[in-house]
C-alpha cells in the first residue's frame, strides 16, 4: 500500500488544529487540497479517519491508530534526514514551535529572520494557541519547543525562564492620559475596559490583579485579538491592559498612551520542552537562537521607556 508522506502530514496537522482550514493555513495549502489528501488516505485504507463535528475535526479510532504510528515514522524519518545532513556539516531539519499569537507577532520575527539566514536548510513551523494547548502538544511530541506563560506543571516538561513580560494599561492619545504616569486597580476598574476574552491566560493574570485589589471590572468588552483591542482603545472606546512589548511602537508613535500599573504586574514567560526530547542539530541551533533573543529582550527591558 502506497501512503504518501504529504498526506500523513496533512492528517497530523488537522488532528493537531482540529480544523481543516487551520491545517491548510499551517501547511500553506488550499482547503480543497487538504480535503483531497484526506480522501486519498481514507480510500487507500477503506475507513474514515476524521469525523467532523460542526467546524471541528477529530480523528476516528482508525485515525488515532494511524497517527500513533505515523507520528513515530515521520519523526524517525526527519531525524534520519537531519543526521545525513549533519554528515555534510549542514544544520537542517524541521523545528516546531508553539506560542501565543502576540509573542509570534511582536517578539519572534527578528529571531526567526536571523535563524533562517544562518540556517537556510531548516524549516520552522510556528503554531499559536493558549498555554495549555501548547504544553499538551509538547507532551504529545507534536511540537518540539514552546514559549508560554508560566506556571507549567506537567512532569514531562522541563521549563526555563525566558522573559518577564510587564503589563501596562493603555489609553487613547489624549493629554489627560499623557499627564498620568501610573494607574491603580480601583481607578482602572471605574472606566470602560476592553480586555482579552475570558479563559485566556493573560486575562486570568489581569483578573487576578484586580481581585487582589478587591475590585472587579464592570462588564468589560471582550476580544481575542491584540490588534483589535489596540484599535478600539485608540478610538477612545475604553482602556485596556496588555503586554508592554505589544504596544511600545504605538506608544512611541503617540497613537496610544501607556500607564504603569500600581502595584506593578508581570507575567513570567518560559521556554518548555519534553525532558526526554532527543537533541538534534536543528533543535539545538533553534534553542540557541531563542536564548540569544532572551538575552536581547532582557537588555532592552532594562532601558527606561
Amino acid at each position: 500500500m502506497d501512503l504518501q508522506l504529504t498526506h500523513l502530514r496533512t492528517l497530523q496537522a488537522i488532528a493537531q488544529h482540529g480544523s481543516f482550514s487551520r491545517a491548510a493555513q499551517t501547511l500553506r495549502l488550499t482547503q480543497p487540497a487538504v480535503s483531497m489528501q484526506v480522501r486519498h488516505l481514507e480510500r487507500a485504507l477503506g475507513l474514515p479517519l476524521l469525523e467532523r463535528v460542526g467546524k471541528r475535526a477529530f480523528p476516528t479510532r482508525a485515525g488515532q491508530l494511524l497517527l500513533t504510528h505515523a507520528d513515530r515514522a515521520l519523526r524517525e524519518l526527519e531525524a534520519g534526514v537531519e543526521r545525513v545532513q549533519g554528515l555534510r556539516g549542514v544544520v537542517a531539519g524541521r523545528v516546531r514551535l508553539g506560542t501565543s499569537a502576540s509573542i509570534s507577532i511582536y517578539l519572534l520575527p527578528p529571531a526567526l529572520r536571523r535563524f533562517r539566514a544562518r540556517y537556510p536548510e531548516t524549516e520552522v513551523v510556528v503554531v499559536t494557541g493558549n498555554a495549555s494547548e501548547i504544553t499538551r502538544a509538547i507532551v504529545a511530541n507534536t511540537l518540539d519547543v514552546g514559549i508560554v506563560s508560566l506556571p507549567v506543571r506537567d512532569r514531562e516538561l522541563t521549563v526555563t525562564p525566558f522573559f518577564h513580560d510587564e503589563l501596562v494599561a493603555i489609553g487613547p492619545p489624549e493629554p489627560a492620559w499623557r499627564r498620568l504616569k501610573t494607574i491603580d486597580a480601583p481607578t482602572l476598574a471605574g472606566h470602560t475596559l476592553i480586555l482579552f476574552e475570558a479563559g485566556a491566560t493573560l486575562r486570568r493574570v489581569i483578573d487576578g490583579w484586580f481581585h487582589r485589589a478587591g475590585v472587579a471590572p464592570r462588564a468589560p468588552m471582550e476580544l481575542g485579538n491584540t490588534e483589535a483591542i489596540k484599535k478600539l482603545v485608540e478610538s477612545g472606546l475604553g482602556l485596556s491592559v496588555t503586554s508592554w512589548f505589544s504596544v511600545k511602537s504605538e506608544v512611541r508613535a503617540r497613537v496610544l498612551t501607556a500607564l504603569r500599573l500600581t502595584p506593578p504586574l508581570e507575567r513570567q514567560l518560559g521556554l518548555v520542552r519534553r525532558r526526554d526530547k532527543p537533541h538534534t542539530p536543528a533543535l539545538d541551533a533553534f534553542v540557541a537562537a531563542l536564548e540569544e533573543l532572551r538575552r536581547s529582550l532582557q537588555t532592552r527591558s532594562r532601558a527606561v521607556r
